[in-house]
């Protein structure tokens, strides 16, 4: 189970963090994802990273804004959101891929665990 936090609202310009925490299985194993979906369009990859959090992979859209980490002690993976732009407002999911092996896929499919979504909102 994967259950993301911490969305918001926030001044274009301004910074936000969200969380994934994980429970009931070993996600520590797993690659981690975040994707995001704005209103009326496709579900878009956002970052990724390794089970180690040693690689990660970044969206072309958001690189050298976002920060995806995360702490395997505490099951949980965060992205680190600054210099928002209003076409960041999405809602945000975080994502566990069993089979990625640090391959820090960007394809939907891959991932097999699913969060509920947090809403992140960035005003002009």
């Amino acid at each position: 189970q994967l259950q993301a936090s911490g969305g918001g609202m926030v001044q274009a310009g301004g910074s936000l963090s969200v969380s994934c925490a994980a429970s009931g299985r070993t996600f520590s194993s797993y690659d981690m994802g975040w994707f995001r979906q704005a209103p009326e369009k496709e579900r878009e990859f956002v970052a990724a990273i390794s089970w180690s959090g040693g690689s990660t992979n970044y969206a072309d859209s958001v690189k050298g804004r976002f920060t995806i980490s995360r702490d395997n002690a505490k099951n949980t993976v965060y992205l680190q959101m600054n210099s928002l732009k209003p076409e960041d407002t999405a809602v945000y999911f975080c994502a566990a891929d069993p089979n990625g092996k640090s391959r820090l896929s960007s394809r939907i499919y891959e991932y097999a665990y699913w969060g509920q979504g947090t809403q992140v909102t960035v005003s002009s």
